[in-house]
């Protein structure tokens, strides 16, 4: 180490160390005035000492709170001084055992001296001692967080992080997938470089743009990319950070907020989340006093008031734009509204290449065919996507990210991770392998718009197993036939269920939720019920309780009831319907199942190729064959699993028999539903 060259210094200062000195000063405070200079002997045995007629005692005095004595130790034969300190509650005791001990002749006098205030006063000294140490330390914090900007007393101060243009390198490049807003910013962006061209036709900039879309589809990304091609300064600041449990703590920061970003014009103040201070106003708790009011009060004035803002834009990002207040809409505050939609099959392709440029892919990978198998995902989705296939390559010490890694990743991102250790009964493994394919052939029988991807019975996330399938293209408008189809689809695997094994489960609760909901919004929503056609109840919005609180239902308890029979009979008629068709694809509903219980997951071509041949199984690939040294290796296992095979084939000999008569009894029971239905039409 070179002699110029200086060690860092060791600071003690900070409120950790000014506490433990306050301690320090408590302690030797109390032992100030509290202490003894006789550590042998307590005050109870010093009395005890003068109150003995053993004991040879002589000057004891008690001056004030110490009393102080000499006797002659009898086992050494020497005199020893004791003093002790008297509790402040006990002078007057210790008195008198002295006046008695006088009279009883153990003494022969004692000297009394009227207590002074000393110790008070040294007592009442540390009180202010210590009280001018915490308003010093206090003082000392004060003074270095205001020299850092962040004074503990400057609660008003905006929490907006300032960026610097310079080092911002987000602009349009990394934005894929959203084509049109980017149109839609970049008259800003042209504005804040050439503000004079607007201004000489008269033409003025919004003063606020509102980014809403679904989560994770980049309205945060569309904001920085906008500060990062203008090149000007970009505050940022979540909705949350405004309000603070202090009253008129909100106002002050978003006052403090516009004063800075004028200062700085021209500039960019991006609010993320704008809803948390933006909500609607005068309905549910708190009233016009709500703290939150006053910030949404201020933020309001600061956008569209009497005071100039020129050259400062806001961008505010929610996922919540429903509950705004109306106040912050209209123009001359948030004049445009940009929509982040969730993005097509070309923007899922365009993201995917912005994510995949640091990662090394093997060359069967098509990043074209995950975009089309990844239909209603977000930018963040694709994100969580590719970094899951890396870590899935990375488990199995790849140096490329494969197709396969791909496709399980897409699964995992879907259903969840799978948990193969799960220890799960032959019973529940046959329904699970029953009810999956139930949902699959279901799905391929009705459905003109998904196909299935996967059949598994391995546990993953909450289910037991799951069904994977994927619209072939992306769909924005729903007909009542989809609606009905995704009905009859949640309710496959109950039918399966109720035709195999004669009973039901609750492994088909989620499904019943999902059907139910839909019937539930086929009626309510979208006008689609036959009772009801083209009338519309209610929007089943979620409550909101700065909006909706106190919302009442819009239709009478008659309308109510109709609704809910409405409900049980689209489904009724939906599970009859499922029932009908798994009765006539019986043989393909055995063979899915028990491939199924065999592999335990089947791919989307192997199922296509089992319901096209009528529910024949194909052979097992060589591959996935016992290898043939084994079956030499092991001729008695070899005979052990021939007659394990043979026991097997009977028993699904005999399930099958049972099944051909299930199928006769439920066909029946549907034939005899059907003709009552007929009857009642």
């Amino acid at each position: 180490m070179s002699q110029t060259e200086k060690r860092p210094k060791r600071s003690f200062s900070g409120l950790p160390f000014y506490l433990v000195l306050i301690v320090i000063l408590i302690v030797a405070s109390y032992f100030f005035l509290n202490g003894d200079s006789g550590k042998s002997t307590s005050l109870s045995e010093a009395l005890n000492i003068i109150e003995s007629k053993d004991m040879q005692t002589e000057d004891v005095v008690l001056n004030g709170n110490t009393l102080s004595f000499k006797y002659l130790d009898p086992e050494t034969g020497k005199k020893k001084e004791v003093s002790k300190k008297v509790p402040y509650d006990s002078e007057d005791h210790v008195l008198t055992i002295l006046i008695d001990a006088q009279k009883n002749g153990t003494i022969e006098s004692f000297e009394y001296k009227q207590p002074t205030d000393v110790s008070a006063i040294m007592s009442g000294i540390m009180i202010v001692l210590m009280i001018a140490a915490m308003i010093f330390i206090v003082w000392i914090n004060f003074s270095r967080n205001q020299g850092e900007g962040r004074s503990a007393m400057n609660f008003g101060r905006s929490k907006a992080k300032l960026h610097d243009p310079s080092k911002n390198k987000v602009n349009f490049a990394d934005v894929a997938g959203a084509d049109e807003e980017k149109e839609e910013l970049a008259e800003v962006v042209d504005f804040l470089k050439n503000p004079k061209k607007y201004s000489a036709l008269g033409a003025k900039i919004p003063k606020g743009i509102l980014l809403h879309g679904a989560p994770g589809t980049g309205k945060t990304l569309l904001a920085k990319a906008v500060a990062g091609e203008a090149g000007v300064p970009f505050f940022s600041i979540s909705g949350s950070d405004f309000v603070e449990m202090f009253v008129g703590v909100g106002a002050s920061r978003v006052r403090d907020l516009f004063d800075s970003a004028k200062k700085n014009a021209p500039c960019i103040v991006f609010i993320d989340e704008i809803d948390a201070v933006g909500r609607h106003r005068g309905a549910g708790m708190g009233g016009g006093h709500d703290e939150r009011e006053q910030t949404l009060n201020q933020l309001l004035v600061e956008m569209d008031g009497f005071g100039p803002n020129e050259g400062v834009i806001v961008i505010a990002a929610t996922n919540r734009v429903d509950i705004l207040d109306p106040a912050l809409l209209r123009p001359g505050r948030f004049d445009r509204r940009v929509s982040v939609a969730r993005p097509d099959i070309k923007g899922r392709a365009d993201i995917l290449k912005v994510h995949a440029k640091n990662k090394p892919f093997e060359d069967d990978v098509d990043l074209k065919e995950i975009a089309k198998i990844t239909p209603g995902y977000t930018g963040a989705d694709l994100a969580n996507l590719l970094n899951e296939a890396a870590l899935l390559a990375a488990r199995r010490n790849a140096k490329k990210i494969s197709k396969a890694d791909v496709s399980e990743a897409v699964f995992k991102v879907m259903v969840g991770p799978e948990k193969k250790s799960r220890v799960i009964t032959d019973k529940e493994k046959r329904l699970t392998a029953f009810h999956e394919a139930g949902h699959a052939i279901v799905l391929r029988t009705v459905s003109e718009t998904e196909h299935v991807e996967r059949v598994s019975i391995i546990p993953a996330g909450g289910a037991g197993g799951y069904t994977a399938h994927k619209p072939d293209e992306d769909i924005y408008y729903t007909t009542k036939k989809q609606l009905i189809d995704s009905i009859m689809i949640s309710l496959g695997g109950r039918a399966a269920e109720q035709i195999i094994l004669g009973e039901i489960s609750t492994g088909a609760s989620s499904d019943l939720q999902h059907c139910n909901g839909i019937a539930r919004e086929m009626i309510t929503r979208y006008g689609m019920s036959e009772k009801f056609p083209n009338v519309i109840f209610d929007d089943d919005d979620e409550v909101f309780i700065g909006k909706s609180y106190g919302h009442t239902r819009v239709y009478s308890e008659q309308s109510a009831a109709q609704i809910d029979e409405e409900i049980a009979r689209i489904i009724d008629k939906a599970y009859n319907d499922v029932l009908n068709l798994l009765n006539e694809k019986m043989a393909i509903l055995n063979a899915v199942a028990h491939r199924l219980l065999e592999k335990e997951k089947i791919e989307g071509p192997e199922f296509e190729e089992i319901y096209v041949s009528g529910g024949v199984i194909p052979e097992t690939p060589a591959s996935e064959e016992p290898a043939a040294e084994e079956k030499v290796s092991e001729e008695p296992a070899s005979e052990e699993t021939a007659s394990a095979s043979e026991t097997t084939a009977e028993k699904a000999v005999e399930e099958s028999k049972a099944t051909e008569e299930t199928v006769e009894n439920t066909g029946s029971s549907t034939e005899e539903t059907a003709s009552d239905e007929e009857k009642k039409s």
